[in-house]
């Protein structure tokens, strides 16, 4: 059991103490904006990480120009962070989660354990990550009370450790209440340390139409481009696998029709406004608009999933992504045939990277691998 949440009625400190939880792009790039604005910040990363901030500091390029943030607090274990934070009597008011997916369940483990070492209590956490499943995770483990749904769109990349280049200069996250019958108190006091960050913010009235939303555009061009180790904006070109990412889209919007989740416009794009087109607009017609939106939005960066292929990751996010839509598809008696195909490939390809040599712009492998699964 978890300890009691902090009554929503006493005073919240300002500037909050805040736990950022994965020091890649994303944890450095909120973590830092956060340091460099005055907030304490401890952010929890591998000794590697670590070692490279203390030589080093946290840098930020931004535009060419690099800023270096020294302020920060780096720590190679949730463990240790509890323990300075402890020794200090400043428990944090807060937790940034931005690990991989597949990382949360660790996470989350650690977490409760080293507050438990420590008699800290565990902070509410906001998820910052992709896919559909960390915040229902967190809120099992921790409560809804705990819970702050987040997403970020940001490109960003990070040519060594330690060191964290936007690669274009407009980034945005949203944040909304996992759960508006049980609130996070600190909730708006996050919101404020963030804009006061200079980190631009947008608020959702509903966390899972947020999510789900997200999802669909991180689902474009993801997995196909990570089976066929090419860019997306080559694999749409190819009339078979831009149909088979407009079924993808369809089987994405059934199940959230099924569940209730309405898609939203996000940030600059108007999903929300799209959506009955992407399920029901001619597909020679959404090939074009779709690779352009695709082509756009990623320029030439390789999306994660292919990323995490490439560098022989033994694990892969896809099961957040095109695995969340089939396994709600199957409890909600939903065909998710397509999203069952991506996914399984992505996974035998992340358990036998010896094989992805076959598959490596091998469009005709994977229409027949769709055809066989007799997807229209």
């Amino acid at each position: 059991m978890t300890d009691p949440i902090p009554n929503p009625q006493s005073p919240i400190p300002n500037p909050l103490h805040l736990l950022v939880i994965g020091a890649g792009a994303i944890g450095c790039l909120v973590g830092g904006k956060l340091a460099q604005a005055g907030v304490p910040v401890t952010l929890a990363g591998r000794q590697r990480f670590v070692d490279a901030v203390m030589a080093n500091g946290l840098r930020l390029i931004s535009d060419g120009v690099t800023e270096r943030m020294d302020a920060i607090q780096s720590v190679a274990s949730l463990d240790d962070a509890f323990r300075h934070a402890a020794e200090s009597n400043c428990p944090f008011d807060a937790a940034i989660l931005t690990v991989k997916s597949y990382d949360t369940a660790t996470a989350l483990a650690e977490l409760g354990g080293a507050a438990q070492k420590t008699g800290l209590p565990v902070p509410p956490l906001l998820s910052l990550q992709n896919g559909v499943g960390n915040e229902e995770a967190i809120a099992a483990a921790f409560g809804p009370q705990r819970t702050i749904a987040g997403t970020i769109t940001a490109p960003v990349e990070v040519p060594d450790t330690g060191v964290v280049r936007l690669t274009k200069p407009k980034w945005m996250i949203g944040i909304a209440q996992w759960d508006e019958q049980q609130p996070a108190p600190v909730f708006d006091a996050l919101h404020r340390q963030l804009l006061e960050a200079g980190i631009p913010v947008t608020l959702y009235a509903d966390a899972r139409s947020m999510k789900w939303t997200k999802l669909l555009m991180n689902q474009i061009g993801n997995a196909t481009s990570a089976i066929l180790a090419q860019a997306p904006g080559t694999t749409f070109a190819h009339p078979s696998v831009a149909n088979l990412e407009i079924s993808a889209l369809r089987e994405t919007l059934a199940v959230m029709a099924e569940l209730g989740i309405r898609p939203v416009d996000l940030e600059k794009y108007p999903l929300g406004t799209l959506a009955p087109l992407l399920r029901y607009g001619p597909r020679w017609l959404l090939r074009p608009v779709l690779r352009k939106i695709v082509s756009g939005a990623r320029g030439g960066k390789m999306p994660s999933l292919y990323l995490d292929l490439e560098a022989g990751k033994t694990k892969n996010d896809v099961l957040w992504y095109n695995g969340a839509v089939a396994r709600w598809g199957q409890e909600r008696d939903i065909a998710t045939p397509v999203s069952r195909l991506l996914n399984e490939i992505v996974l035998h390809l992340t358990a036998h990277p010896e094989e992805r040599e076959n598959w490596r712009g091998n469009v005709a492998k994977l229409a027949q691998a769709a055809q066989s699964r007799t997807i229209e």
